[in-house]
């Protein structure tokens, strides 16, 4: 199994980022996918997910109406559109999957993902 996340870069405050997950070694289609995030000297902590065909998405509330889900599941990516992104949102953005629950369930523990991406770094300047 491998995710493999993209994308991260240096930004000012306002602009945009798009993130990419390529994921590999699973049936992608199957798993629901979300992003999580980690800033230095915090926990991880949720920020949006997808469900296995795309219909559903869920979003912490503190990127709600800036980020955008979004899946592929003929080329197994999922992608998350950063927009007017806030200093607040500098940290190592992960990838992952889970095969067993809801998109509900896995933006209350990241415990519950099955799967792992190795993290790319989001910073963003004020």
């Amino acid at each position: 199994v491998q995710l493999q996340a993209s994308g991260g870069g240096l930004v000012q405050a306002g602009g945009s980022l798009r993130l990419s997950c390529a994921a590999s070694g699973f049936i992608f289609s199957q798993y629901a996918m979300a992003w999580f995030r980690q800033a230095p000297g915090k926990e991880r902590e949720f920020v949006s997910a997808i469900s296995w065909s795309g219909s559903s998405t869920f979003y912490a509330d503190s990127v709600k109406g800036r980020f955008t889900i979004s899946r592929d599941n003929a080329k197994s990516s999922v992608d998350l559109q950063m927009n007017s992104l806030k200093p607040e949102d500098t940290a190592v953005y992960y990838c992952a999957a889970d095969g067993d629950n809801t998109i509900a369930t896995m933006s209350r523990s990241a415990r519950v993902m099955d799967h792992w991406g190795q993290g790319t770094l989001v910073t963003v300047s004020s």
